[in-house]
């Protein structure tokens, strides 16, 4: 499968997951919730080692400076962004919340430009502006 197909199955998978979030967080705290959904994760990695231990098992015996990176980016994805998100998610509309909080690809956006030497195209230009509209009709 090629990356656009990839992105719209991530799109679909994480489009769905907020309804249940927003489910488990009718009488649940935000951080009682993000130790429940971070134990989703530790069978999620389990599962993943079940059926594709070889390759893991070979990444852990050679440590990488890359490696660093991913349990950061882990750490801040996983631990302090979902924080801030279960907790709009928790007092916000998940119309609104959800919408909102997907702007990420804003900062990657930049982020890509500035430490990646990515090209600003008008095509992308303008996505990013129809972006920015969206989130202040949503406002």
């Amino acid at each position: 499968m090629n990356s656009f197909i990839w992105a719209i199955l991530c799109a679909l998978v994480w489009g769905i997951v907020p309804l249940f979030e927003k489910m488990g967080l009718v009488k649940i705290d935000p951080m009682v919730g993000l130790f429940y959904r971070c134990l989703g994760v530790i069978v999620g990695i389990v599962l993943l080692f079940i059926f594709f231990n070889q390759p893991i098992k070979q990444s852990m015996t050679q440590l990488h400076p890359g490696m660093f990176f991913l349990v950061l980016g882990g750490f801040m994805a996983s631990v302090v962004g979902q924080v801030c998100f279960y907790h709009a998610l928790k007092t916000g509309e998940m119309s609104k919340v959800v919408p909102i909080a997907a702007t990420y690809p804003l900062v990657s956006f930049i982020l890509g430009i500035i430490f990646w030497g990515e090209k600003f195209t008008l095509v992308k230009g303008g996505g990013i502006l129809f972006v920015i509209l969206g989130v202040m009709l949503l406002k």
